[in-house]
């Protein structure tokens, strides 16, 4: 018996109602490429990294705070300095909720509403 895992991940995708604005966000905010954009389906990559991005009808934004549990999942975006990320993301088409966590990192909407963190690159290791 093998002790090889039976599967790779191949991609994320995500849910969203605009994926050609969702792809061209990303792409901007992580340096990737934005490889295919339509008004139904997105996709950025790095090298064998891939996000995609996918339009479903009638979808909508998590809240922040999130208390019912509807979000499901967000990134954790590492970066070297706060404020200048997030002024560049915000440039970009994120927003700032109103509610923060803490000082140590800042949660922020990507233009179709995932929130998403920014904490500090040293905090990883």
């Amino acid at each position: 018996m093998s002790d090889a895992a039976p599967a790779t991940l191949a991609m994320v995708t995500i849910d969203c109602a605009d994926p050609a604005g969702e792809a061209a966000f990303w792409a901007a905010a992580l340096g990737w490429q934005n490889s295919y954009s339509d008004e139904n389906y997105g996709m950025v990559t790095k090298g064998d990294q891939r996000i995609g991005f996918g339009r479903v009808e009638g979808w909508k934004a998590p809240g922040w705070p999130n208390t019912s549990g509807t979000k499901q999942f967000h990134f954790d975006l590492a970066v070297d300095d706060l404020a200048t990320a997030e002024a560049k993301l915000l440039e970009l088409g994120a927003t700032k909720p109103s509610e923060q966590p803490s000082d140590d990192w800042v949660v922020l909407r990507d233009p179709d509403g995932h929130p998403f963190c920014l904490t500090k690159a040293a905090n990883w290791g």
